[in-house]
């Protein structure tokens, strides 16, 4: 059966028989999210009045210390709740001297872990928000920098996340952060990212939410209906190639990371996955996810890592194999981003809360939502992945590896034509694991996904050619 891939997506949500089912317990998670929780964590966050990396961190009341214990505590207080299986903790590291950071610094990661189960629980699924803050100079620990989009906005909806999804089950890891740092250099996330490869964490997939907290821009325009997604894994691949052809010194983790995406990437970039890299295969399952579950809301797919010569916590994940993307509003206001705060001319400027769309990001943890539990409910990526190429035909042939899931019911083939972002059509083939397809694979982009006995599909796997 041909159909669009869309309608795929829809029936993913749609009721069964059971009287509960994981597709009623995401209508039920997304029906609790809470726009005004979000809007007075955001307030809360706002009220320390400066939470650079380099502030006060003994004060109670200001500086990023007493941000970093509040937050800690809101998420204690959701791993207490009853039927909760969070695990809250700090981690701290010191991070030496460098460009933005003067001296050796303690920097304290807050990381709420929701443990998998079954055959998958190995797989992490990981999405973050930083909770430092910046205004005009990026140096200035003193001042006020309030940062209730930049990004007070990403850190209250992971908090969000954490605490709603917490009583739930879900066969893959999720990884709740909070990271410091990021206005100084991605420090915090690049410090987790590191420990996950020399752990030899199977970090499926990342989110980082990074201003999230409008939808008007700097013209006046607005779409509180849309929402910027950032994948791309090519760029940082071919970065990391080019440094080691520069033979540019590289510390003992970055080594490591880079054999990993040698081995695990270079294979697929030498047969055409240039847009089929595991980057691109979540940007696409987020986007199907969330539009199918909040119907009129878009997802725009961006194939870049970041905005234009500008970056996020994601990179760091990027920069070590692993997919990871970028959430952020429709449009920018730069009179509300990196600001001291004031009033010029009758322009009010700094991050402040007057600002921020509190539904907004409440839509914007929904889309989220639906993107990490339909993933964290689906199997893992099919492996072992291989398109025929031994022969002069006009059919396509793919086979792979079965898996050793006991929830895998099937797979499914998907493919979409070269020009086209997205999926657009689908054939379920059971549990086999070779399949002919009248499809002339000279025209199209083919992957195979593991599907569950829940009726979620994994990322879809690229193949590799069989000669």
């Amino acid at each position: 059966m041909h159909l669009r891939f869309a309608a795929l997506t829809l029936a993913l949500f749609a009721a069964t028989a059971q009287a509960q089912t994981p597709a009623d317990d995401l209508q039920a998670m997304l029906a609790e999210v809470s726009a005004p929780r979000i809007e007075a964590r955001i307030r809360k966050l706002v009220s320390f009045g400066t939470r650079h990396t380099l502030s006060d961190i003994a004060s109670e009341t200001r500086g990023i210390g007493a941000a970093r214990r509040w937050i800690t505590a809101e998420l204690q207080a959701c791993a207490k709740a009853p039927g909760s299986r969070l695990k809250v903790e700090e981690q701290s590291f010191i991070e030496p001297a460098g460009a933005r950071v003067p001296q050796p610094t303690e920097l304290v990661n807050i990381i709420a872990t929701l443990p998998g189960r079954g055959a998958s629980k190995g797989r992490y699924l990981v999405v973050s928000g930083h909770y430092d803050s910046r205004n005009s100079d990026v140096m200035d620990s003193l001042g006020e920098a309030p940062g209730a989009n930049d990004d007070a906005s990403g850190t209250a909806a992971v908090m969000e996340l954490a605490c709603v999804m917490a009583t739930r089950q879900f066969d893959a890891t999720l990884v709740f952060m909070a990271v410091p740092g990021e206005e100084q250099g991605l420090l915090g996330a690049a410090q987790w990212a590191r420990d996950a490869r020399a752990e030899g964490l199977n970090v499926e997939a990342m989110i980082t939410n990074d201003i999230v907290g409008s939808s008007r821009g700097d013209a006046g325009q607005r779409d509180p209906k849309r929402m910027r997604l950032f994948a791309d894994g090519l760029d940082p691949l071919v970065r990391l190639l080019l440094q080691a052809q520069a033979n540019r010194p590289a510390t003992p983790a970055d080594q490591k990371a880079y054999a990993a995406m040698q081995a695990e990437l270079l294979p697929l970039l030498q047969a055409g996955a240039n847009e089929d890299l595991p980057t691109h295969q979540l940007g696409r399952h987020l986007k199907a996810a969330a539009e199918s579950a909040m119907p009129g809301f878009t997802v725009q797919l961006i194939q870049r890592r970041d905005r234009y010569l500008r970056g996020g916590d994601h990179l760091p994940f990027l920069e070590r194999g692993y997919a990871a993307v970028r959430f952020t509003e429709p449009f920018e206001n730069f009179a509300h981003q990196h600001q001291n705060p004031r009033t010029e001319n009758g322009v009010v400027y700094g991050d402040l809360p007057e600002f921020v769309d509190f539904g907004y990001v409440a839509d914007i943890s929904r889309a989220n939502l639906a993107g990490l539990a339909t993933l964290a409910w689906a199997p893992a990526p099919v492996k072992g992945l291989r398109l025929d190429a031994s022969g002069l035909t006009n059919d396509s042939t793919l086979e792979w590896t079965a898996s050793d899931d006991p929830e895998v019911a099937g797979y499914r083939i998907v493919w979409r034509d070269t020009d086209s972002a997205t999926w657009q059509q689908f054939k379920d083939v059971g549990k086999t694991t070779r399949v002919t397809l009248p499809v002339s694979k000279d025209n199209v982009v083919f992957g195979v996904q593991a599907v569950s006995k829940k009726g979620y599909a994994s990322l879809a796997s690229y193949p590799l050619p069989k000669r």
